[in-house]
């Protein structure tokens, strides 16, 4: 491939054909050709060859200076392959161990690079992570990868920090081609733990098969790794403007503005400010040390007016703080501690995770499922959130979600999408002005101000549906309020999901594989499983509306005949090993019945599932790591 932008056109995917183990300066058409003889600091004559040593200033971006440097030269080092660099819906991840490995990481990056061809070349992307151990090396890592494949500039999170929202809130602000986010989601970080990282696309959604299955393709192929390995770390903790050359430059920028922005489009500040503000009202954020804690504050005390009390474990730490950055009642015990104290003083209670796309909702001594909380959200947006003031478009959720949506959906009048996981089938129906709210039972709830799901947005929401209820009310209207009003007009899914997590491979995929070859083939409308009457199995299949593209295997699923379900999945988002999920629901609209037990209320068809899956016999597991 030609280096220049003026060079002869390759298709993406396409192999680049300079030699393993060069070097060149590129020239003055190229994207890294030299502006000046010497790195200096504008407005000074001092040179300057160590970026982090360097005082760019902080605030407003107006207000740093730029920085101009000679032009980078690109060197070619060779590598191999290495096995096991299959990127999938999240991403790729792995042990941190192995990410900061060799060439692991180089690999990968410069694969995309390889799988997006001349598409990508002179284009800008944001860059920034969950703030996870090994982020700040790899950002370094990855910016010199990507001026040496041509880019025209990255942006990245101050600190390396941005939030999977707010990087897909930026990515389409900007009009950016994409950007990499540097996560393990959920999962534990630190040098002992997991890491990760993901492509996303130009309209901030998670990258769609066609890129991701090619960056695979490339892993298998890479002999060559293209870095400007002379060029000076930047300073991550500056924002401001570092320019190389001609047209290649790295701008590190706020991780909150863009994101705190659009939020403010989306719901009504002002009232919500007015209700933080309640003595009747008391609420808790967990951020679980994770990404999120850089945008607590920023968002709920100095938007908002919150009082900064009210921000528990804000502080991002590289391992956060050795916890499990996970909002269920299992992993996120401090704020569940909180919400369920017998005399505790918090009205609501909310956290996020990792890279701040997931959510949980509590009230006072009450747990809001995922799969209730998309459903609430829905069904009062166009009252409470002004961004929905016109209505839906339509709603969203993945296959194991419960069917409360559904309900909802129906009762509104808007179009309704059962899909497989995976937010990137959220965002085709978004893109094509089809969905306006989704959500997923695995915490994670959006909606079409950006392609992900967004922890953030998820309790705002929530905190406008509590705002808008409390209007001229003398009692406090609770999260329980909302719930029960919501269950009495639509009836009651209850739902619940297990999680084997570590199991072995060859034993969980030898369960998958006799629930399709042995169960579903006996699961036959009007048969029995234990007590209830099947209507119908199978492993559910999804064809997109919009580009036709076929997902199957998405998930074992039995259907009985009064709306019962059992579902099992294998999930690919852990590092090592694979993790069972087993989905149970069952409807319920006596309305004397709302408020049962969640695990009594289901305790025969988890009895059903474990019995007719066998999965004790298979995996030896005799209870699931997180029930949720």
């Amino acid at each position: 491939m030609n280096s220049s932008n003026g060079g002869s056109k390759v298709a993406p995917g396409s192999r680049r054909k300079s030699v393993p183990g060069s070097s060149r300066t590129l020239g003055a058409s190229s994207p890294l050709s030299t502006r000046h003889p010497g790195a200096a600091i504008l407005g000074s004559k001092s040179a300057a060859s160590d970026l982090s040593r360097l005082d760019l200033g902080r605030g407003d971006l107006g207000a740093a200076r730029a920085v101009i440097m000679d032009a980078a030269q690109v060197a070619s080092v060779p590598t191999e392959p290495i096995e096991g660099q299959k990127t999938g819906t999240s991403g790729l991840r792995k042990k941190a161990k192995v990410f900061s490995s060799g060439n692991y990481l180089a690999n990968w990056v410069q694969s995309l690079f390889n799988a997006l061809g001349d598409e990508v070349k002179g284009q800008s992307i944001v860059l920034g992570g969950d703030g996870r151990w090994f982020n700040k090396e790899a950002a370094q890592i990855i910016i010199k990868i990507a001026a040496a494949n041509g880019l025209k500039k990255v942006y990245v999170g101050q600190d390396a920090v941005l939030a999977t929202p707010a990087a897909s809130a930026i990515i389409r602000k900007r009009g950016l081609y994409g950007g990499l986010i540097m996560s393990a989601s959920h999962n534990p970080g630190g040098p002992e733990e997991d890491w990760g990282i993901k492509f996303n696309y130009n309209s901030g959604e998670p990258a769609p098969e066609k890129i991701t299955d090619q960056i695979y393709e490339e892993t298998k192929t890479i002999s060559e790794i293209l870095t400007c390995p002379d060029m000076p770390d930047i300073d991550l903790s500056a924002v401001g403007e570092v320019q190389y050359g001609d047209t290649f430059s790295v701008e590190v920028i706020s991780s909150v503005d863009d994101y705190l922005e659009l939020l403010e489009e989306v719901f009504d500040f002002d009232m919500l400010r007015k209700f933080l503000s309640s003595p009747k009202f008391s609420f808790v954020f967990d951020a679980l040390h994770a990404v999120t804690g850089a945008y607590a504050e920023p968002i709920f005390v100095e938007a908002l007016g919150g009082s900064k009390d009210s921000l528990k474990n804000c502080v991002p730490k590289e391992d956060f703080g050795g916890g499990h950055p996970d909002p269920n009642l299992t992993y996120a015990k401090e704020l569940v501690a909180l919400m369920f104290d017998e005399g505790g003083k918090y009205d609501f209670g909310a956290a996020s995770d990792g890279d701040g796309d997931r959510n949980m909702i509590l009230g006072k001594d009450f747990f809001i499922t995922p799969s209730d909380s998309v459903a609430m959200i829905a069904a009062n947006a166009q009252e409470c959130i002004p961004y929905f003031k016109d209505g839906l478009k339509g709603v969203a959720r993945s296959m194991p979600t419960s069917g409360a949506l559904d309900l909802v959906a129906a009762k509104l009048g808007v179009p309704f999408f059962e899909t497989p996981t995976g937010w990137k089938f959220f965002g085709n129906l978004m893109d094509a002005g089809k969905c306006s709210v989704c959500g997923e039972e695995s915490f994670g709830t959006g909606g079409d101000h950006v392609r992900e799901k967004d922890g953030i947005w998820a309790v705002l929401a929530w905190l406008s549906i509590l705002a808008k209820k409390n209007e001229g009310a003398t009692d406090l209207v609770t999260v329980k309020d909302i719930a029960v009003q919501h269950w009495n007009e639509y009836g009651r899914n209850y739902f619940c999901r297990y999680d084997y997590e570590g199991c072995d491979s060859d034993s969980a995929n030898k369960m998958m594989e006799h629930l399709r070859t042995t169960v579903i083939p006996s699961a036959t409308e009007g048969s029995k499983m234990g007590s209830f009457t099947v209507a119908k199995a199978d492993d559910f299949e999804y064809t997109d509306p919009i580009d036709g593209s076929v997902a199957s295997k998405q998930g074992i699923r039995i259907v009985f005949s009064d709306g019962s379900r059992i579902i099992f999945r294998l999930s690919g988002t852990g590092s090592s090993g694979a993790t069972i999920r087993l989905y149970i629901e069952q409807y319920e609209d006596d309305k004397s019945k709302m408020l049962l037990d969640a695990q009594e209320a289901l305790k025969p068809i988890i009895e059903t599932a474990l019995e007719v899956s066998k999965l004790k016999e298979f995996t030896g597991r005799e209870k699931p790591t997180v029930i949720t």
